[in-house]
């Protein structure tokens, strides 16, 4: 399998609390889904995040590298949360309206609100007068499929579209990694359907990124449910939120090899063929694995042991991980299948959307009629400025 990983063009936090409808964070290093209480009420005012990916390079990859099937994961890293209820349950859906991002943050004082809010989507009124400078999300007289929040304490908050197909739900409890990944290949799918078909509603919508927001029973309700932070495309760290599109690029072909050469039994001894250790971001590189016995059997041949090529089963797999923080960002499953071919064992790795000077390890996962093996021996690069 592949992955490419794609940054987004713009991220923003959006504040429902009537002291923040018109506040624009577009450049905040954190997304927040946070509950602020009121001050005339017992309820508390939500927060939601957007979020777009460009269209060009989703068309981009698909066009350019993806063959077959592919699908789209949305997946954002957590800093520090605060006070969490037990469980959070979270919804992503595809926004109908073009935003502004903008160029404010939640503590600049004054209010900067040049960029979409929770009450405007392509600038607001400016901190000091009340004239209207922008244009206001609808909350009425909406295109078929679409909503919005009609809550009279904060109308506004996006538009989005709803129902299957649109909606991605998902729940964390109590204990779980806060990390997100949504699947979001079906609402992904609807916007290449518009951009490289035409097509139009339901079939294809137009690209205006994607809403996230707690779930309409933990809105606007009495009950805070905890600070929810994720870090944002402007982050200073090497945690921003990424689009992953992934696809079955696997062959498994030994040629003329002989069922011997396959590992069904004992242990191997693995190791990189062909490691140059410093790539490129714009690099595309096709891994190739030495597999051969961990220990081989004595016999007279007139060839190095090395030369003897070995494969593992068909069901082995890769998985790329941060050397130094351990975080996995390629996980081992049927999106990270190693190929083979003559020459053994291999896979292609992008290194689009790994951060610049920084070390990745590669791990790999053999299941053969012994159970399942890991091989994990420091089979290193690190990736460098282009």
């Amino acid at each position: 399998m592949a992955h490419y990983f794609i940054f987004p063009e713009k991220d923003t936090t959006i504040y429902s609390h009537p002291t923040r409808t018109v506040l624009n964070t577009g450049i905040d290093e954190v997304l927040t889904l946070r509950d602020e209480p009121s001050s005339t009420d017992l309820n508390y005012y939500p927060s939601r995040i957007l979020i777009q990916f460009k269209q060009s390079e989703i068309n981009g990859t698909i066009n350019n590298k993806v063959s077959g099937l592919f699908s789209a994961s949305l997946n954002l890293y957590q800093t520090e949360h605060k006070e969490l209820s037990i469980n959070q349950n979270l919804e992503v859906f595809p926004i109908s309206s073009s935003w502004n991002n903008g160029t404010g943050r939640f503590a600049n004082i004054p209010t900067i609100s040049n960029g979409c809010s929770w009450l405007y989507r392509d600038g607001s009124p400016d901190a000091i007068s009340n004239d209207e400078l922008g244009t206001k999300w609808a909350t009425a007289s909406l295109s078929t499929g679409v909503t919005s929040s009609f809550i009279e304490a904060s109308p506004g908050g996006g538009t989005w579209y709803t129902g299957s197909g649109f909606e991605i739900t998902k729940t964390y409890g109590y204990g779980d990694d806060l990390d997100l990944s949504f699947d979001l290949t079906a609402p992904v799918l609807k916007h290449v359907s518009n951009s490289l078909y035409s097509s139009t509603y339901p079939n294809g919508i137009s690209n205006n990124g994607f809403l996230i927001k707690r779930a309409d029973s933990q809105e606007h309700t009495a009950i805070d449910d905890g600070e929810l932070n994720y870090f944002s495309v402007d982050t200073h760290t090497i945690f921003p939120p990424f689009l992953d599109i992934s696809w079955d690029d696997s062959v498994y072909d030994t040629g003329s090899a002989t069922d011997d050469k396959i590992k069904k039994t004992g242990e191997c001894y693995v190791t990189l063929k062909n490691n140059k250790e410093k790539f490129r971001t714009s690099e595309e590189y096709k891994f190739r694995l030495n597999v051969r016995e961990l220990y081989p059997t004595r016999k007279f041949v007139t060839s190095s042991n090395f030369l003897d090529v070995k494969y593992f089963t068909s069901k082995s797999y890769y998985s790329l991980v941060d050397y130094a923080t351990e975080d996995v960002l390629i996980p081992f499953g049927e999106e990270s299948k190693l190929s083979a071919d003559a020459e053994g064992m291999h896979f292609k790795l992008y290194m689009q959307g790994l951060q610049e000077e920084r070390y990745y390890k590669l791990l790999f996962k053999h299941e053969n009629d012994d159970g399942i093996q890991v091989y994990d021996d420091d089979y290193y690069f690190k990736v460098v400025k282009t």
